[in-house]
């Protein structure tokens, strides 16, 4: 089945090999608005004006987070944050949606409703969203947390490493921090996290980006190059692959360090 033309490898559409493998179990069509739910804090509303933004990998559905104890664990952390969970799944890049959903149906809502810190959290597919959305919409989120992203196709990130890795890599010529495009494709998602590693001057344009992955993952080589540009605060690694005990580790290991706030008392 062929799901994309050759012509769309963009990096919100195009998705190469390594998930298209996955594509047996169908893509679900992308409806307006995205489906959303809120996790509502614990914590006195008065306090609460900060918002975390699950989003899914590409064939999992957003009551997994609390299948899976993502949203316990902010809760037994204390953290005071609600969370929202989105429905973020494979049909929206597939139909090249996604940048323009999470911002009509995510982030203009969480505004009107008052939280002035927004991070996502996104898993695998999730993660490379929401790294697509930083770079299309600076200064907007407070923080990123990828879980085993996806970061395009393998030839890719071995020319990146071929390069001696991505602070030496140079990539197209062309900034794109300068004037992101609509749907950026891999290489520019690829020059904006080399922004990271202080290449540009434009790193402050960047929310804080953490990381996390199994050192088995069939992303970890694409990530371990990611993973060179970041403070090593930020870097998180465990045993195993691409699947939800890592994820669970991860974030029960990351929550703890985020700057995020606490409940009072």
């Amino acid at each position: 089945m062929k799901l994309f033309s050759k012509r769309l490898r963009l990096a919100a559409v195009g998705l190469g090999a390594a998930l298209l493998v996955m594509a047996c179990g169908g893509v679900r069509k992308a409806t307006v608005p995205m489906a959303t739910s809120l996790e509502k804090s614990s914590c006195p509303r008065g306090n609460v004006d900060t918002l975390l933004v699950m989003l899914p990998g590409a064939y999992s559905t957003p009551d997994e987070f609390e299948r899976e104890g993502f949203v316990r664990a902010v809760r037994e952390n204390r953290i005071a944050a609600d969370v929202m969970l989105v429905d973020s799944h494979l049909g929206y890049f597939n139909d090249k949606s996604v940048l323009d959903r999470l911002s009509a149906d995510v982030m203009v809502p969480a505004r009107s409703r008052g939280y002035r810190h927004i991070w996502f959290v996104g898993i695998s597919l999730g993660g490379f969203g929401g790294m697509l959305y930083a770079q299309t919409h600076p200064g907007e989120l407070a923080g990123l947390v990828t879980l085993a992203p996806y970061l395009g196709e393998r030839a890719l990130s071995a020319d990146i490493a071929n390069a001696g890795g991505l602070a030496s890599w140079r990539g197209p010529l062309v900034d794109p921090a300068a004037s992101p495009p609509r749907t950026p494709d891999e290489t520019q998602l690829w020059q904006w996290l080399r922004g990271y590693s202080g290449f540009t001057n434009t790193a402050g344009a960047r929310p804080p980006l953490y990381l996390g992955y199994g050192l088995d993952d069939r992303f970890a080589f694409s990530n371990r190059l990611l993973a060179n540009v970041l403070p090593p605060e930020r870097i998180f690694t465990t045993e195993g692959g691409h699947d939800w005990p890592e994820w669970n580790r991860l974030w029960r290991r990351m929550l703890p360090t985020l700057p995020l706030p606490g409940c009072p008392g």
